[in-house]
């Protein structure tokens, strides 16, 4: 599936919370950081930037992670 997401994509994952929702902004190819967080992507094992529908927050999530809705 990782390979299958895209940018605006709507998608949800788990937290501690439960679960929660937002939109793929972009995928994450090389190693950068998030709030602070190094986030270790590579075009091999690439992340992707997810803003949150409820709080806004961006956070990077691996491809497994998320799952299209």
């Amino acid at each position: 599936m990782a390979d299958e997401l895209k940018p605006g994509d709507h998608v949800e994952w788990n937290t501690s919370q439960g679960k929660t929702t937002g939109r793929v902004e972009k995928k994450l190819t090389h190693e950068t950081h998030v709030k602070g967080h190094k986030v270790a992507a590579t075009a091999e094992e690439p992340e992707f930037l997810v803003r949150s529908d409820r709080s806004g927050a961006e956070a990077a999530h691996k491809p497994e992670a998320l799952r299209r809705i």
